[in-house]
C-alpha cells in the first residue's frame, strides 16, 4: 500500500498533467477562433450550405474544448479536495 506521502506526489503529478492539458486545450481553443474568422473571411457573402455547415462544426468543436476544459477544472478541484483530506 502506498504512503500518504506517495498519494499526495502522484496526485500532484496528475494535476501537473492536467495543468498541462488545460494550456493544450486553450491553444486549441484560440486557434479554432482563428481559423472561424479566417473562414468567415473567405466565404462572406457564401450562402453555400457547405460553409455554413463547416462554421457550425467549428463552434461545436469551440463549445466540446470549453466543456472538455471545464471538466478538467473539476478534476482537478476533486483531486485537491481528497489531498486536503489526507
Amino acid at each position: 500500500m502506498a504512503s500518504v506521502a506517495e498519494v499526495r506526489a502522484a496526485i500532484e503529478a496528475a494535476i501537473q498533467q492536467v495543468t498541462e492539458s488545460q494550456v493544450a486545450i486553450s491553444a486549441a481553443n484560440e486557434k479554432l477562433s482563428e481559423a472561424q474568422m479566417s473562414l468567415a473571411s473567405a466565404w462572406d457573402g457564401s450562402g453555400h450550405q457547405a460553409t455554413q455547415a463547416a462554421y457550425a462544426s467549428l463552434q461545436q468543436a469551440t463549445v466540446d474544448l470549453e466543456n472538455c476544459y471545464t471538466a478538467t477544472l473539476a478534476a482537478v478541484e476533486q483531486a485537491q479536495t481528497y489531498t486536503a483530506t489526507l
